[in-house]
């Protein structure tokens, strides 16, 4: 299988006046897992919204395979790439079954078929959702809330899956499991996966790529190692740190503010 590859080109977005993000220039490809970190206000959210072109950039570009995706149709554009948003809320009632029968909307034209019926089935089974079909989704745990949102993202058959804040407010034990399978799901199904994520340890134990933003920029882009530094942590949240390694992942110890940072 080819892999395909997502880049971006000079991306910069603004809300009002002055950029919320700018200057970004970044590829990958299929079969990587990569976190985007960073303070509060940097930027994260609005550049992955970008990926999915939800919000049109004010310059530059974010192309797939060379073609860019604000040209593609927004069907097509919605076979090749799944969102999944920081807030997960249900506004109306509906069953993890119908739920995930909605990421195969690009694909449905009179009616829902057999081969779509088979493949949420299978998408199901493999997130370990089976059981709970037929429950409301608004009467799960936010861990298998969760997982649900991600199984519709997964209907849409994409190469790309983008993910805001997947493990925000779960425990532990749900954290592991969502990003458990979302590293799976790269390795088995060469997904591009890109995550937000505020974990710094976790995203040192399950990222190929971290993005470090600051500002709204790139400060530093690469191995988990090569970021998360002492120094790069330093200027970048203002913290002084101590970053070890460790047998999963990075182990990295908050010490102390610093002043003026």
């Amino acid at each position: 299988m080819e892999l395909k590859q997502l880049a971006v080109k000079d991306l910069a977005f603004a809300y009002g006046q002055g950029d919320t993000i700018r200057g970004i220039e970044a590829s990958w490809r299929q079969g990587q897992f990569v976190s985007i970190v960073g303070p509060n206000g940097a930027g994260k959210t609005t550049l992955i919204k970008c990926l999915a072109s939800i919000y049109k950039t004010r310059q530059g570009t974010v192309e797939l395979e060379g073609q860019p995706l604000a040209a593609i149709p927004p069907r097509e554009r919605a076979k090749k790439i799944g969102y999944v948003p920081q807030n997960t809320a249900m506004s109306f009632p509906l069953t993890v079954m119908e739920t995930v029968l909605l990421g195969r909307k690009p694909y449905v034209r009179w009616g829902i078929s057999r081969k779509d019926l088979d493949l949420v089935q299978h998408i199901l089974e493999d997130l370990q959702l089976s059981d709970m079909a037929d429950r409301y989704v608004d009467e799960l745990s936010g861990g298998e809330r969760q997982k649900v949102f991600i199984a519709r993202a997964l209907a849409q058959q994409p190469d790309v899956l983008l993910l805001d804040e997947p493990i925000a407010a779960l425990d532990i034990r749900h954290q592991l499991s969502v990003l458990e399978k979302v590293k799976e799901l790269v390795r088995r199904d060469q997904k591009l996966a890109i995550m937000i994520l505020h974990d710094l340890e976790l995203a040192s134990r399950y990222s190929d790529h971290i993005v470090l933003l600051r500002k709204g920029e790139i400060f530093a882009a690469g191995a988990p190692a090569d970021v998360l530094t002492e120094s790069h942590l330093q200027e970048v949240y203002g913290v002084k740190t101590r970053v070890e390694p460790g047998e999963y992942g990075l182990k990295i110890t908050a010490i102390q503010p610093v002043e003026g940072a």
